[in-house]
């Protein structure tokens, strides 16, 4: 613990690292847990101290992150999710009582400072290393590398972090932009789909409609649940992953809900009500049973029930159908005595959408115009009459023209022109 009268380096971070407290929650990450456990062993026995160390590094290298270590430990408290953070991201950083603002500081004061510590300083400070002296020698070291930028600079400006969190979001929200329902909780998706506004040909009046819905929404405007509905391969679901990915820098996130886990919403809404970002709940191809009395559960969500969304969430969901639910000509030929009433039921939940966008097949022209468009994009030359012939002939064989069908073309032109080459 001590060198000469001095508490050595290794065992002040260990001190400081210990007694952490708005940023506590990030000694719950491996990483910090594992070095936490090895600043606290400079006094132990060899065999613990050796045990920790070698845990430590196996760790780092299993993560990646052996020559980059100040930047692991300052990124698990960027992301972490506490008082201070939690009221940055909604804005109100500045209504936290001063003593959580000093805490917060010195907390960060103290994150920033285990970052100078080396690899070596950690050996050298270790109180029986002229017993083990060879062992010690041979052991790897790690590398510090940069924090990351909102740590760097060697202070800490409150201000600056609290920009960040309000624009990023705080804890899993500022790491991850997408989400899904799983297993009872959020869960982030490691591998998003990146798709932007930009990668769209076409259907520029309906996704106006969706955009300007969504700004509206963040801007704490008036805005609906949106139900966006047609044919296959129109480009629904990429519109919703899109729109996502555009207005993500504005606190916007997205958690794909399982239509088969429709009874949990109660469940995703006291889990999000409270933060200070703003939810898209994306439902992707909705449909029911005329049997399928689950669809209630949606209904009661978007108009009505004692869970309904909180004022940070919209629905968007998309189908193939305008009314969503399946109805055959058997099940209007009912006995039912109310049959206008069973009608209105089965008809009520598309209709709970305040707003209802329409994505139809595009005619011959407009097939043909993205295709062009979509193969100009991709380098191909080839002539526009011999283009369409091979389009219209690919659609034909494929069952009916789409932007999908569009997309699949010129991917098999890439494919037919890479075997030629």
């Amino acid at each position: 613990m001590k060198c000469g009268d001095s508490v050595t380096k290794t065992y002040r971070a260990y001190l400081t690292l210990s007694s952490l407290s708005v940023f506590r929650g990030i000694l719950n990450r491996s990483v910090l847990k594992s070095y936490l456990n090895l600043l606290s062993k400079s006094q132990a026995e060899p065999d613990e101290f050796l045990s920790a160390y070698g845990e430590f590094y196996s760790l780092l290298c299993e993560r990646n992150v052996s020559g980059k270590v100040a930047y692991t430990v300052t990124q698990a408290a960027l992301f972490d999710e506490n008082a201070f953070t939690l009221a940055a991201a909604g804005g109100k950083a500045d209504e936290l009582p001063d003593s959580v603002l000093i805490a917060t500081k010195r907390d960060c004061e103290a994150i920033l400072a285990l970052c100078s510590l080396t690899a070596d300083d950690i050996i050298n400070d270790y109180s029986h290393k002229d017993d083990i002296s060879e062992i010690l020698e041979k052991l790897p070291k790690f590398g510090l590398g940069e924090p990351v930028a909102e740590f760097a600079g060697g202070r800490i400006d409150l201000s600056m972090l609290a920009d960040f969190y309000k624009h990023n979001g705080c804890g899993m929200f500022a790491r991850y932009k997408a989400f899904v329902w799983r297993d009872g909780d959020i869960q982030p998706v490691q591998h998003p789909d990146r798709i932007d506004m930009d990668s769209f040909i076409g259907y520029e009046r309906q996704r106006n409609k969706i955009v300007d819905n969504t700004i509206a929404f963040i801007n704490g405007r008036t805005c609906n649940n949106c139900l966006l509905y047609g044919d296959m391969g129109t480009g629904k679901s990429s519109t919703v992953k899109a729109i996502a990915n555009e207005f993500r820098k504005d606190g916007l996130r997205v958690v794909e809900m399982p239509k088969e886990r429709l009874m949990d919403f109660p469940l995703l809404v006291d889990k999000i009500a409270a933060l200070p970002m703003k939810f898209i709940i994306f439902i992707d191809d909705l449909s029911f049973q005329s049997q399928d009395k689950s669809y209630t559960s949606l209904k009661a969500v978007l108009e009505g029930g004692l869970a309904a969304r909180p004022d940070n969430a919209l629905i968007y969901a998309t189908s193939n159908r305008r009314h969503i639910i399946k109805e055959s000509w058997q099940d209007r030929d009912t006995d039912d005595i109310h049959r206008r009433d069973n009608m209105q039921e089965t008809l009520s939940l598309s209709d709970r959408f305040g707003l209802a966008v329409c994505f139809s097949n595009p005619d011959k022209n407009e097939y043909l115009d993205i295709v062009t468009a979509l193969a100009r994009k991709a380098g191909i030359t080839m002539p526009e009459d011999k283009l369409g012939i091979k389009a219209e002939q690919f659609a034909i064989g494929r069952g009916g023209r789409s932007p999908r069908c569009a997309k699949q073309f010129v991917e098999a032109l890439l494919v037919e022109d890479s075997a030629q080459n």
